[in-house]
């Protein structure tokens, strides 16, 4: 089963109007709150955005790899307060794809738009700074991606098994 999900778990950058159902959001956050973190601290959170005019605001956050967001109906903005893990990037990764996961395992489709690191198209202002002030995200948080999750508007083939590089497996030492 895992196997399988992992084999059709793609990126999805094109959705349906169809709204997400809401025993599904409760189910996917449900999901995102069972992952694991450094030391149990949790240090991530998660702002819910299905409002469009959001979304559309939300995809001009950076000047490539967001425009997909303006179309999903469901997004899940990750974010961490930073005063509480040093680790939060790794612990706000494993909720997102922890998200990924329970979306395809839905049905769902899901894409994943980094925030963290990248420019807003606006001169001197970050990704981060960017959503940070569209969504009243307090000054110590940072914003890791924002999740767009919806039903498939496209077909995807599974993952291509001949692409797996086995030559980055080593055994012991490098």
């Amino acid at each position: 089963m895992m196997y399988e999900l992992l084999q059709k778990r793609r990126s999805y950058r094109k959705f349906t109007e169809q709204a997400v159902e809401q025993e599904k959001i409760d189910q996917l956050l449900h999901n995102a709150l069972m992952s694991p973190s450094g030391k149990s601290i949790n240090p991530w959170e998660m702002i819910v955005v299905t409002d469009k005019e959001t979304q559309v605001k939300l995809a001009g956050c950076k000047p490539f790899g967001s425009a997909f967001v303006a179309e999903a109906p469901l997004s899940i903005v990750i974010i961490a307060d930073t005063t509480k893990s040093d680790v939060w990037v790794e612990d706000c990764s494993i909720v997102a794809f922890n998200l990924q996961l329970s979306a395809e395992d839905m049905g769902l489709g899901s894409c994943w738009a980094q925030v963290r690191n990248r420019q807003s198209p606006t001169e001197g202002v970050s990704a981060d700074q960017y959503v940070k002030e569209l969504l009243n995200i307090p000054e110590h948080y940072a914003v890791e991606c924002i999740m767009s999750i919806g039903y498939k508007g496209m077909e995807r083939k599974p993952f291509n098994e001949d692409k797996l590089q086995f030559e980055k497996i080593h055994n012991n030492t490098f």
